[in-house]
C-alpha cells in the first residue's frame, strides 16, 4: 500500500540549530539582567553609604560648631594636620 516516508535529516539539524540559538539568546538575556541587578544593588549601596556618611558628617559638624563659627572642621582640612615624618 503506502510506503513509509523517509526521515529528512536536514529537518532535525534545523530544529537543533534553532534550539541552540534560542538557548544562547536566553543565556545572554539572563546574564545581562543578572549583571544589571548586581550593578543596581552596588550603586544603591554606594549611594546609601554616601548619603549616610554625608548626613552623619553634617550632623556632627553642625553639633560641634558653636553658633557664628565656621563649619569647616580640621578633619576635612588636611593642610591643618601635621604631616607624618618619613
Amino acid at each position: 500500500m503506502n510506503e513509509p516516508r523517509k526521515k529528512n535529516p536536514v529537518f532535525g539539524v534545523g530544529v537543533m540549530i534553532v534550539v541552540l540559538v534560542l538557548i544562547v539568546i536566553g543565556t545572554v538575556l539572563f546574564n545581562a539582567l543578572r549583571s544589571k541587578r548586581e550593578y543596581d544593588e552596588t550603586l544603591g549601596a554606594q549611594s546609601t553609604t554616601a548619603s549616610a556618611t554625608a548626613s552623619a558628617t553634617a550632623s556632627t559638624t553642625a553639633a560641634a560648631t558653636p553658633s557664628g563659627a565656621s563649619s569647616v572642621s580640621s578633619a576635612s582640612n588636611p593642610s591643618s594636620q601635621p604631616s607624618a615624618a618619613q
